[in-house]
């Protein structure tokens, strides 16, 4: 990308000056880079847990709504969907198990009724690590933590009895949306009723209500085993709990979810989710639904993938990853709410609204969060969605045109720190003369605030910002930052190909785009003007910097890479064209005088013609 050193670093000890801000350039690249993670753990909210039972006044607070059909007994068991009755007064058991399957044109969902679950939710329009339709249900987590919309009450034994009973379903085969489906249970005196009804959407909307004995059970419904897409190690450290609460958007990470939490509304949403894709509940009653938190460990070593794509081959070793999972229901008992279960894609989620409280909605847009830099994470997302819309169909070339676009915006800043430098420069004699003058005196002594307060003077007469060469940098860090933070979190440019890149939020497997953009670096410095620094420090920045960088994005997101690569040939052909501007040439001019007049001082590198 952007030169990571002041490209006008003066001679003398003047260019011992500019060689510290290279080094301070470089340590404040390298403790955000290292920061961000930690600084991520510090913003996200540590959970609280609140007293899980619930009272009789939270129970009469809120007035159970009638279910939308009336509990199927006895003989009518036995007509609907083959049940049977079991055992017990008005016992509702299907005979057998059967699936019920419900598609439109972004989605299959597969129910079963055994517990009234999901078994498979598949996305139409996103595939998995072997190329095949992606399925939202992590298979190996469900089967041993719980499948998406079983319930989840207090009650161990009631949960298993919940999530094992062959209910009664009101439809069989094929539902094709709009639509919708009932599944009912009864049995030792707990009843059950499910209904979940579909349209053209990610969002579904559930009604569920269990009552024991007659009384109300707080059953909530949940998504307790991450996602089908966790196939690498990256995707598991992207799993977190988001919730809003009065428009304000928090992010748990693994470490601080607690299984078994209850987190007590108003809740506008309440979810979990990934990198790439969420889970999320939207109450109908925010005001009174309260939120479980489930953490679990599972040993993926067999399925786990090494380098994160398809083709890699399964690690070794036992590796134990987080499992989030999220259950939210009404503290009446029962519970009404939206789901979306779908692509953390900003286009969809800014379109879907919480329900109103006190006249407010907030939408799930919050939901994409882009880290320390998400302001500028976001815009610089928008304005390379920009480019995919309505200039290049490919979102390789899209980030190649944005990374042309920020440089040729930075340019300007670029000319000004090259004029600066030179300011710098003709004045460099006559601050070397007042530095020779006070160099008998120690570097506490008083003496030497008169030494700063004459420089200081004499650049301000001369119109010299001793800060002026960092603008740049300052400007282009952030910008590269944001990228690093927001590339694995956009589903848009997952799969997404440019060239030989098969994904461009995955490592290039050749590892040709680093070695490049390493090379690119190194030529950035070379052909950057540096007179006047020592020979060495300017060896080890001109090589250190390179590998530092190339180091970061040897395993991180190949359109890093790309942003970066790109960035450095556009900052190499600027400078060579700067090089031979007037500007340019007397900055060379003055550094051959001052090399000359060291006698018989070893001449420092200068920027190539």
């Amino acid at each position: 990308m952007a030169e990571f050193k002041n490209p006008n670093q003066q001679g003398g000890s003047g260019g011992g000056q500019d060689s510290r801000s290279l080094f301070v350039m470089m340590f404040v690249m390298l403790a955000v880079f290292f920061g961000l993670s930690y600084y991520r753990s510090k913003k996200n909210p540590q959970t609280v847990s609140p007293n899980a039972a619930v009272t009789q006044s939270q129970q009469a607070a809120s007035t159970p709504t009638a279910p939308s059909a009336a509990p199927v007994t006895g003989s009518k068991a036995a007509a609907a969907g083959g049940a049977s009755s079991t055992p017990g007064a008005g016992a509702v058991q299907a005979a057998a198990e059967s699936t019920v399957v419900v598609e439109n044109e972004l989605y299959r969902i597969e129910f079963t009724n055994r517990g009234a679950q999901v078994k498979s939710w598949v996305l139409k329009q996103y595939k998995d690590s072997d190329n095949k339709p992606l399925n939202l249900v992590h298979t190996q987590a469900a089967d041993k933590f719980g499948y998406p919309l079983s319930l989840y009450t207090y009650d161990a034994g009631l949960n298993a009895a919940l999530a094992q009973g062959l209910y009664v379903s009101s439809a069989t085969g094929q539902v094709a949306a709009p639509g919708s489906v009932t599944f009912k249970y009864a049995a030792d005196g707990v009843e059950v009723t499910k209904t979940f009804s579909f349209d053209e959407t990610y969002v579904i909307h559930a009604d569920t209500q269990v009552t024991k004995n007659g009384a109300p059970v707080r059953a909530l419904i949940s998504w307790p085993g991450g996602f089908g897409d966790q196939d690498n190690a990256l995707a598991y450290n992207g799993a977190q709990v988001d919730y809003s609460k009065g428009q304000d958007a928090s992010h748990v990470a693994p470490k601080k979810v607690s299984g078994g939490e209850t987190l007590n509304g108003p809740f506008d949403w309440a979810g979990v989710s990934d990198s790439y894709f969420a889970a999320i509940f939207l109450p109908d009653q925010p005001e009174t639904a309260s939120l479980i938190l489930q953490h679990d460990e599972l040993d993926v070593a067999k399925t786990i993938h090494r380098t994160g794509f398809g083709s890699g081959s399964p690690a070794k070793g036992a590796i134990n990853v987080p499992i989030l999972g999220a259950a939210l229901g009404d503290t009446s008992g029962h519970t009404q709410m939206r789901i979306y279960a779908g692509p953390k894609a900003v286009n969809v989620l800014r379109n879907i609204n919480s329900t109103a409280v006190d006249g407010k909605k907030t939408s799930l847009e919050p939901l994409l969060d882009f880290g320390f830099w998400g302001p500028i994470g976001k815009y610089l997302f928008l304005g390379l969605q920009f480019i995919h819309q309505h200039i290049v169909s490919n979102w390789g070339w899209a980030i190649i045109l944005l990374t042309l676009l920020i440089n040729v915006v930075l340019l300007p800043f670029r000319v000004k720190t090259m004029q600066s430098g030179l300011k710098m420069q003709r004045i460099q004699p006559q601050m070397d003369a007042i530095k020779e003058r006070y160099k008998k005196y120690k570097i506490n002594d008083p003496k030497r605030n008169e030494m700063n307060t004459e420089i200081m003077k004499l650049q301000k007469d001369n119109g010299v910002n001793m800060f002026g060469g960092c603008v740049p940098t300052l400007i282009q860090l952030p910008l590269l930052f944001a990228f690093f933070s927001m590339l694995p979190r956009v589903v848009e440019l997952r799969h997404a190909s440019w060239g030989w890149l098969h994904d461009l939020t995955a490592p290039d497997p050749y590892h040709i785009l680093p070695i490049v953009m390493v090379v690119s670096q190194f030529l950035m410095q070379y052909y950057t003007p540096s007179p006047g620094v020592d020979p060495q420090q300017q060896k080890m920045m001109a090589f250190m910097m390179p590998a530092v960088s190339g180091y970061f994005i040897w395993n991180y997101g190949s359109g890093l890479g790309l942003y970066w690569a790109v960035g450095n040939f556009f900052g190499i052909a600027q400078q060579m064209v700067m090089n031979r501007t007037s500007l340019g040439r007397e900055m060379r001019e003055i550094a051959a005088k001052r090399a000359r007049r060291k006698a018989g001082a070893p001449a420092t590198l200068q920027g190539k013609r």
